[in-house]
């Protein structure tokens, strides 16, 4: 029988379609049952556990997953083939132990958890993690420990590190989505507060100081990625356990399993890459993921020969055009090797002072194939910027509400207000479609009036009736203009993804320029003949932490160095579509 794992939502989604069709949702399942345990780990954490599957509860494979998000906090489902166990992370829910933002404490628990589940007369002794956002991170963070009885994993919208994939992107505090994290997890603990208060009258100290603490040392006490930070992200895999990794075009958090990807597949462990969607929500007509989801369990877990090792590791839907559109059903498929894709090659756009004839910006530059001449310097002012129009990422976990707000409000996601206080560059109409898929840089040489300043860069989908349409962005503190060359990545020479180098702020003199390697989050969009690539210099998105205003300067042109690094696929040839 193919297993019925899923997330919740795309559970929800399918049972509303079998009811439709006449049919109970869960008519060939048992009732399932529910017993609630609780974990004792070697850091003394008492931990608040459910294990739930078909009635009688006996031993069968159990799929696990640790979430801060209190007793409902699970984000996956799973048919009568499995057992489910879901483990409140210590600090949260009705959990003991004090919250660690996911570090040691947190990892110790779930190898401890794991050991002590293997065990149980509910379990047949074969487990597989599962995590969605946050629970996903806390696997991340603790594959560097033996890991037992686990066979397989899915992963959905985690972080490979936590500083740079979620909360300090490019050094910048990315302050409200974390905030919004915190305070989720606190709020459902509080809900759970009779539980824990009832069970341990002293543990409500003990997890509001958890909480108070982590807020404190993620947004204030560590701005720099020391050696805290480290311990909350991937320090190697001690299990190879074959993993599948999902995430969206558009999600909150999109660096992290492209990264692991690469890592796992690097040393040999099964993988997949399946870019169909997470926080972002899903494109109409789409499973977000489900039926992989099932054939991976089935073959890892259960040892069904259904062949999903021998399909592309990389499997990805990717944006034709526009964010809305792509959530709508607008999208195109691609599969691969490897990532970034194979044959994945990057041209490089100069930043021109040459007017782009589209009145974007006060300046209205260009992007081009050769540089310009002669050497030149334009200026903006960074003011804070609309996050519905700089920050695609973020604001996407909105999903279709924010689709039909802006139906009625076109003007929230296009960046033409927002390019009204900044630089754009975009290029000439496309001759011919170009696809882009894969990490970018933006290369720029700038001065700020102050010691530093977040250099902020959208790129967009500039369709012919001039709507602009943001398809990823990049952002980089000026106090952090090194890279670590080992761990960026380089094609025929030229930087495509630096690994930047947040260690030791290193603040500039105001006035003077610096270059800098914006890293762009991985792209996936097709720009149709006829429309336009732009990228555009703004201030920093209202989410992140507010800085200080400040006026920079770019230098372009001749010399410069000024340029957006843009992958695209071997079928397309963007130089031919530009000339």
């Amino acid at each position: 029988m193919v297993t019925r794992s899923r997330s919740l939502l795309v559970a929800a989604t399918t049972a509303l379609v079998l009811g439709a069709l006449g049919a109970p949702a869960n008519a060939a399942e048992a009732e399932p049952e529910t017993t609630k345990v609780r974990v004792t780990t070697s850091t003394g954490a008492s931990l608040a556990a459910a294990v739930s599957g078909a009635a009688p509860l006996q031993a069968r494979p159990t799929v696990v997953e640790f979430t801060p998000y209190g007793e409902r906090g699970a984000s996956f489902s799973v048919g009568e083939e499995y057992n489910f166990l879901t483990v409140q992370i210590r600090g949260t829910g009705d959990s003991g132990g004090g919250f660690d933002v996911l570090g040691p404490k947190t990892q110790r628990d779930v190898r401890d958890t794991l050991a002590w589940a293997c065990s149980q007369p509910w379990s047949d002794g074969r487990l597989a993690v599962v995590g969605f956002s946050a629970s996903a991170i806390t696997y991340f963070n603790s594959q560097h420990q033996e890991l037992p009885c686990v066979k397989a994993a899915v992963m959905r919208s985690g972080t490979f590190e936590l500083y740079r994939d979620l909360l300090v992107p490019g050094g910048v505090p990315n302050s409200v989505p974390g905030l919004a994290v915190l305070s989720a997890i606190g709020g459902l603990a509080l809900v759970q507060a009779d539980q824990r208060l009832s069970r341990d009258p002293l543990s409500g100290t003990e997890t509001v100081l958890g909480l108070l603490g982590s807020g404190l040392s993620a947004g204030l006490l560590n701005p720099t990625l020391n050696t805290y930070w480290k311990e909350r992200g991937f320090r190697g895999d001690a299990n190879e356990v074959p993993t599948l990794l999902i995430d969206g075009v558009f999600d909150v958090e999109p660096r992290g399993d492209y990264q692991a990807f690469q890592q796992l597949q690097a040393q040999g462990t099964p993988a997949q890459l399946l870019v169909v969607g997470a926080h972002d929500g899903a494109p109409r007509g789409t499973d977000h993921g489900a039926a992989q989801i099932d054939k991976w369990l089935d073959r890892w877990v259960l040892g069904v020969q259904n062949g999903v090792e021998d399909e592309p590791a990389v499997q990805m839907l990717v944006a034709d055009g526009g964010r809305e559109q792509f959530l709508d059903g607008q999208f195109l498929r691609y599969d691969g090797s490897s990532w970034p894709l194979p044959g994945t090659s990057w041209t490089p756009l100069s930043l021109s002072a040459k007017r782009a004839g589209t009145s974007a910006s006060p300046k209205d530059g260009s992007l081009t194939i050769e540089p310009d001449a002669t050497t030149s310097r334009q200026s903006y002012a960074a003011f804070t910027s609309l996050p519905t129009q700089v920050d695609p990422h973020t604001i996407s976990t909105l999903g279709a509400p924010l689709n039909q707000l802006t139906t009625w409000i076109p003007f929230l996601t296009d960046m033409k207000l927002t390019n009204l206080t900044g630089l754009t560059f975009t290029s000439a109409p496309l001759k011919e479609s170009v696809t882009a898929i894969g990490p970018g840089t933006l290369d720029v040489r700038l001065s700020t009036s102050g010691v530093s300043t977040p250099i902020w860069a959208v790129v967009s989908d500039v369709w012919p009736d001039g709507t602009t349409h943001p398809m990823t962005v990049g952002r980089l503190n000026s106090a952090f203009p090194g890279v670590v060359e080992e761990k960026s990545l380089y094609s025929d020479g030229n930087l495509v993804q630096p690994y930047g180098d947040y260690s030791n702020p290193k603040l500039a003199l105001p006035g003077a320029a610096r270059d800098y390697h914006v890293e762009l989050w991985p792209i996936a969009n097709r720009f149709k003949a006829g429309h336009r690539i732009q990228v555009s210099l703004v201030g920093q998105s209202a989410l992140s932490l507010p800085s200080i205003p400040a006026l920079n300067t770019v230098t372009i042109g001749k010399g410069s160095g000024s340029r957006l690094m843009l992958p695209t696929v071997p079928e397309s040839d963007l130089a031919a579509a530009l000339r």
